[in-house]
C-alpha cells in the first residue's frame, strides 16, 4: 500500500499548500534531502496549545506531537508532489512546550514517531532529538522533518 494510501485509510488527507511564509520557506530541498521548518501542533482546524506538564498531560502533547507531524508531512507533499516519493524518513527534531520541571518529552515526541512508523513503516525509522523549550504562539509542540526522497 502506498504511503498517500495508508494516510487515507488512517483517516488523513494531506493536500499540498503554499511553501512560502514570507521570510522562510515551509519546506526546501537539496539533493535528495527535504528539510522542514518547524511544524506546530496545528491541523484541519484543530489546533493544541497550552505547556505540557501544567495545561497538559503527556497524553495531550502525544496527540499533538501528531498534528505536527501531519504538518510537516504537507510541506513535504507541497515540495515532491507526492509522499509516495519518500525514501525515509532520517531525522526529527521534536519540540515540547513545557512546563517547569517537566522532563518526559520524549513520551511526547513518542507521538510523532509512532505516526511516522505507523504511515511509513521501517522507512519511518529514524534519528531523533526530544526537547523541551518555549513553543512560539503557545503551541504545545513543534515537529522538523529531514526526510530523503526519490530523484
Amino acid at each position: 500500500m502506498s504511503y498517500e494510501a495508508k494516510l487515507t485509510a488512517l483517516g488523513y488527507t494531506v493536500d499540498t499548500g503554499e511553501l512560502s511564509s514570507g521570510r522562510f520557506m515551509r519546506a526546501v530541498r537539496t539533493g535528495n534531502l527535504v528539510y522542514t521548518a518547524g511544524a506546530v501542533s496545528a491541523w484541519d482546524g484543530e489546533e493544541i496549545k497550552g505547556k505540557v506538564g501544567q495545561d497538559l498531560s503527556v497524553e495531550d502533547g502525544y496527540q499533538a506531537a501528531r498534528l505536527a507531524t501531519l504538518a510537516a508531512l504537507k510541506a513535504v507533499k507541497s515540495l515532491v508532489g507526492s509522499l509516495d516519493n519518500v525514501v525515509r524518513v532520517v531525522k526529527v527534531l521534536g519540540m515540547v512546550n513545557v512546563a517547569a520541571g517537566f522532563d518526559a518529552t520524549p513520551d511526547v515526541i513518542h507521538g510523532c514517531s509512532d505516526f511516522l512508523l505507523e504511515v511509513f513503516g521501517e522507512a519511518g525509522r529514524h534519528a531523533r532529538s526530544a526537547v523541551g523549550m518555549t513553543i512560539p504562539y503557545n503551541y504545545a509542540v513543534e515537529v522538523e522533518l529531514i526526510v530523503e526522497v526519490r530523484s
